[in-house]
């Protein structure tokens, strides 16, 4: 019993003197047997938290004692910008100010039903002619059910159709040319093309979906015009050489 504590005396021991950090000299280097880590979160401020660039812009113009030498904005996304400041004296960046773009969602490639599609189409995208005619197309598919019969007198037949149909001839272009909210609404919103399908859901309801067909080539695009937007909204601050945009 006696052997067992010490052994798990040595045991904890050991444990103890690896958690330690030790340095070594190896041809005139010094190296740490741990990866150490400088913690000063204490002295830096939390980052403001914004839904707009225009706050961002009226942080920067009228909170000028708060700013440091050197700032950096970087256009991170469509939807996230952050203003750090310098190197600082131990070669870190702080942040000082994080905007996150608050946008309507509309997931592409899900099925809608005919209401929640309607409305998506009407909260989700900027006014366009391709909306309206994907909004009106959408709006006079109907679900439809039509029985004939035929009686000669000595057999009853019956032939029941359903499916889904428009009210009127409709022609919608495919693919669409459609333009999202997705990214800030200071700037011009990118347009992209969708594929738009119209499809039968449960019960013969008719639904409907749209698949981006751009690649993301918009995401590159909506991150110059929010850098663009920037340059132009702080084109005549004080200083403005200190203070650096990148995308």
């Amino acid at each position: 019993m006696e052997g067992i504590k010490e052994a798990i005396a040595y045991i904890a021991g050991l444990a103890v003197k690896a958690e330690k950090p030790e340095t070594i000299e190896i041809n005139g280097r010094t190296y740490c047997t741990k990866d150490l880590r400088r913690y000063d979160a204490a002295d830096k401020a939390d980052p403001i938290k914004a839904t707009t660039l225009t706050s961002l812009v009226d942080y920067i113009k009228e909170s000028r004692e708060e700013l440091r030498d050197r700032m950096i904005i970087q256009v991170v996304s469509a939807t996230k910008v952050l203003l750090y400041s310098g190197l600082l004296p131990e070669r870190d960046r702080e942040t000082l100010f994080e905007v996150n773009a608050l946008l309507p969602s509309f997931e592409y490639g899900r099925e809608y039903d005919q209401e929640a599609f309607l409305v998506s189409m009407q909260s989700c995208f900027a006014p366009s002619d391709d909306r309206e005619a994907v909004t009106i197309l959408a709006s006079n598919i109907v679900n439809t059910q039509q029985a004939t019969y035929s009686d000669d007198g000595i057999t009853q037949q019956a032939v029941i159709k359903t499916g889904i149909t428009t009210k009127d001839n409709a022609l919608v272009p495919n693919p669409v040319r459609l333009i999202p909210y997705r990214t800030f609404l200071e700037v011009e919103q990118p347009t992209s093309e969708f594929v738009f399908r119209i499809g039968e859901g449960r019960g013969g309801a008719p639904t409907f979906k749209l698949v981006a067909a751009d690649g993301g080539l918009w995401k590159s695009q909506a991150v110059d015009n929010v850098k663009h937007y920037l340059m132009e909204a702080l084109a005549d601050i004080p200083n403005r050489e200190q203070l650096t945009i990148i995308a």
